[in-house]
This record gives structure tokens, C-alpha cells and sequence, in this order.
């Protein structure tokens, strides 16, 4: 669980709550039925229409709730490790990684340490999973692009509602004066709805997304560069140095200690 993301969302929630009770009306003229229809199920409908795929625009939800965590593609693990194989490659040879093999569980680093084993070219290597990489991203980016949208459509839809509340105040001028208060609110509020879900909901969470997307980036990088550097047949010290480029500073100091007791 990502406590600042919980943390964020909830007091942006609370600001606005607060702010509600601090005018002196509180929430309960800013609840409206027919304002939480056009805004929340209407940019919903739009998403789902404009989605190429429809597990993906349904899938929205179960994204939301990957943005509440805090996933962990172990780039510090993924450094140890290539040490290890770097360290037993010198000394027995790249074909001795085959039994280490099983013990991989990460299948981007299995299939381009199968590769290397193979002897298969450096070009080769580099082109086969860069293309992973890209196929990746580009499963990512259709994720993305669903909430870029939400936040695109859902304060269209607020104004959708604001002209209907609009059109039901003008046309209740004459007959029911006493509907116009009520016409006006909701012209009113479906335009807080539709900016609320805009820029407390969907742009944060396509944001966060693609934060994930970079780090999972850096990491499947990250076991490229070792993939290479153990077919080269580098110094251990060598490949260390370029791993700890893909760390963030306070990973780092783990590793160097690793590196100095070697």
C-alpha cells in the first residue's frame, strides 16, 4: 500500500469537505443525484466508448486500485544477482548459468540470460528485448490514456449537466419559480463534480502510472546492461559500477558495501 498515495487522496478529499462546511452550508447541498449520473456514469459511458479494447476500459478500476500501491521490481535484487552471475561466469564459464536458470523467476532476465547462454549476438540480444520493452510501454500507455481521457471528458460532462441545469432554470422562470434555486445548484455542481474527478482522481492516477511504468523501464534496463556485460565478459567491478547507475541514491549504499567486501 502507498501511504502517501492513500494520504493525498483523502486529504484532497477532506480539503474540499472542510472547505464545504467552513462556507456554513456543509455537504449537503453539494450532493445531487442527477449531477453524480450525467457526470460520474456519462464520462464513464464515454471512456468505454472510446476504449479499443473493452477489458481495458473496464479494467480502469482494478488500475485505480494498483495506484494505491507501491510495486517493487527489485532493481536492488536484480544488481545482487547479476554480481553472483558475473562472479560465476569468470570462473567457470557463460555455460555455467544454465543452472542457475531455474532459480530465475523474473522471465525478461530468464529469456535474455538464455539467450547470452546460447551464444546468441550481442544485436540480436539488444533488439529482441528492447522490442519487449516497447510492447510493454506501449500496453502501458493504452492504461494511461484512459484516465488522460477521463480527465479530458469528465469536466465535459459537468458541463453537459450545467447546461441542463440551466435550461431547467430558464424554463422554470414562468411556471415554478421555486425550481430555479434547485436548477441553478445543479448547473453548479455537476461542474464541481467534473473538475473534482478531472484533477483529484484521473490526472494523479495517470501520473502515478506512469511512474511505474519508468521504474519497471529502468529495471528491465537495468538486467539488459547486465545481460551484456556478463556476455562481454566484463570485470565484476565493471558491471557492478554500471548497475548502481540504475539505482536510486539510497539504494546504492548496499551494494557498495557488497562491492568493497568483494
Amino acid at each position: 500500500m502507498n501511504i502517501f498515495s492513500v494520504i493525498g487522496m483523502v486529504g484532497t478529499f477532506a480539503a474540499i469537505i472542510i472547505s464545504m462546511y467552513l462556507g456554513g452550508t456543509g455537504v449537503g447541498p453539494f450532493l445531487s443525484l442527477p449531477s453524480t449520473f450525467i457526470v460520474v456514469v456519462g464520462s464513464f459511458m464515454v471512456v468505454v466508448t472510446a476504449g479499443a479494447r473493452a477489458e481495458d476500459s473496464i479494467g480502469m478500476f482494478k488500475l485505480m486500485k494498483m495506484a494505491f500501491r507501491t510495486p517493487n521490481f527489485g532493481e536492488q535484487q536484480i544488481a545482487k544477482k547479476f554480481i553472483a552471475l558475473s562472479e560465476k561466469a569468470r570462473r567457470e564459464g557463460l555455460l555455467s548459468l544454465e543452472e542457475e536458470m531455474e532459480d530465475i523467476e523474473d522471465n525478461f532476465l530468464q529469456s535474455g540470460l538464455r539467450l547470452a547462454i546460447d551464444g546468441t549476438d550481442k544485436e540480436v540480444i539488444l533488439n529482441l528485448l528492447d522490442i519487449e520493452i516497447n510492447k510493454m510501454q506501449e500496453r502501458h500507455a493504452r492504461k494511461h490514456k484512459i484516465f488522460d481521457l477521463w480527465a479530458l471528458v469528465a469536466p465535459a460532462c459537468g458541463m453537459w449537466g450545467t447546461v441542463i441545469g440551466l435550461v431547467g432554470m430558464m424554463a422554470a422562470l414562468g411556471s415554478d419559480p421555486g425550481s430555479v434555486g434547485q436548477n441553478m445548484a445543479t448547473a453548479l455542481i455537476t461542474t464541481l463534480y467534473g473538475s473534482v474527478i478531472a484533477n483529484a482522481v484521473a490526472i494523479p492516477i495517470a501520473r502515478k502510472l506512469r511512474t511505474y511504468d519508468a521504474d519497471e523501464t529502468n529495471a528491465r534496463e537495468m538486467i539488459i546492461e547486465g545481460i551484456l556485460s556478463i556476455q562481454a565478459g566484463e570485470n565484476t567491478r565493471i558491471l557492478s559500477q554500471k548497475l548502481l547507475a540504475y539505482l536510486p541514491p539510497e539504494d546504492r549504499k548496499e551494494l557498495e558495501q557488497l562491492m568493497k567486501n568483494d
